[in-house]
């Protein structure tokens, strides 16, 4: 009973040296702001915001079953857990993103969810994060060595900047404060534009979008925002912006950007409106038994890439940061071995490798079995 008492005695000393780190970085201008005026009352007139918060299509409950606030601070501070990060360098390839030829369509992958595409001569930039640390608070989720290969200098002009939704391993503001005057347009869910806004951006350049919207790149190039199964929220305040998925129609390619996602019945919906896919990009990482709804397993990975109907996979929201408790090569392991008995090809570049997206018959190795 003694050892109960004291373990739960930690446990809230913990929880309130966390709360008040949290709120001593508010004043800080990375954490954004949240939606008023104007925007706010858009975002009240979106039949997916009720209460005073986005909704998910389906109840998305924050914690599965048995699990606690408490519970997860518990076991993210008190209990060991093997493997979670690299001993090894991850692998990567330093890529002359500035010389790259334009009529190429290719993407380019940097760890986590972060990536770039060259699509129909346009230049795409998906959820960067340079700064090396996925948290408010500096230090405390930090990047794997070897992931940290790129800054913004390596990077051209970006015609299209494309946010999923506004957590810091996505949303990121060191990265996006240093891109200020390469980025021409930013796509971003209903919200998500006033953190820009606060951080300097041109409201010219925001283009939001509610989920089932669409914008015009060019002729025969449409991205079209869909939903997923997630949350939003850099302070204490959750689901005040909205998180979002992705699907590039392309005059040559179709493409799904899956951002951060549960498994849910939105793939078959996506699939059905827009399948199939030449590619399917999809979170595979920081999946829990404590948060089973809003980030997806490996084998759910490819029961969304069926739903879909993808051609190929590209899996993501691995192997930079350790967000979760599962050994930090378990994601592509564990989708490589479940994958024999779908055979999707499966897209795994190193950092910086150039994937070249009208070649389905690219090969790629399966680098984390290397390392240590």
């Amino acid at each position: 009973m003694r050892k109960i008492k004291k373990s739960s005695t930690i446990t809230l000393v913990t929880l309130g040296v966390i709360v008040v780190s949290i709120i001593s970085c508010m004043t800080q201008k990375k954490i954004g702001n949240n939606p008023t005026d104007e925007r706010l009352a858009k975002i009240n007139n979106s039949p997916n915001y009720k209460d005073g918060q986005f909704q998910n299509i389906n109840p998305t409950p924050q914690f599965g079953e048995n699990y606690t606030i408490r519970k997860v601070i518990y076991e993210r501070f008190f209990k060991k857990y093997p493997n979670l990060e690299p001993i090894d360098s991850i692998p990567n390839v330093k890529t002359d993103l500035h010389n790259l030829d334009l009529s190429k369509n290719i993407l380019i992958w940097f760890g986590h969810s972060s990536y770039f595409m060259q699509v129909d001569g346009i230049r795409i930039l998906v959820d960067p994060i340079f700064s090396g640390n996925a948290s408010p608070i500096p230090h405390t989720v930090k990047s794997f060595k070897g992931s940290d290969v790129y800054t913004v200098a390596d990077f051209p002009k970006i015609d299209y900047l494309l946010i999923s939704h506004d957590h810091y391993d996505h949303l990121d503001y060191e990265t996006l404060i240093a891109l200020k005057n390469k980025v021409e347009n930013v796509i971003c869910g209903l919200g998500v534009g006033s953190h820009f806004e606060h951080w300097g951006y041109d409201s010219k350049k925001i283009i939001e979008k509610n989920w089932y919207e669409n914008v015009e790149i060019k002729k025969g190039f449409k991205v079209s925002v869909e939903p997923a199964r997630h949350f939003s929220g850099r302070g204490l305040a959750r689901n005040k912006t909205l998180w979002v998925s992705y699907v590039l129609q392309t005059p040559t390619l179709n493409i799904y950007l899956g951002g951060d996602s549960g498994y849910d019945t939105h793939y078959a919906e996506i699939g059905k409106k827009y399948g199939p896919f030449d590619l399917a990009i999809l979170e595979n990482g920081q999946y829990n038994k404590a948060w089973p709804f809003i980030h997806e397993t490996p084998a759910e990975v490819l029961k969304a890439a069926q739903d879909l109907k993808a051609k190929r996979i590209l899996p993501v929201h691995s192997s930079k940061f350790r967000l979760s408790f599962h050994p930090w090569d378990e994601p592509p392991r564990k989708l490589t071995e479940l994958n024999k008995t779908y055979n999707f090809p499966l897209v795994t570049p190193i950092i910086g490798e150039i994937v070249y997206l009208d070649d389905s018959n690219q090969i790629f190795q399966q680098w984390w079995t290397q390392l240590k």
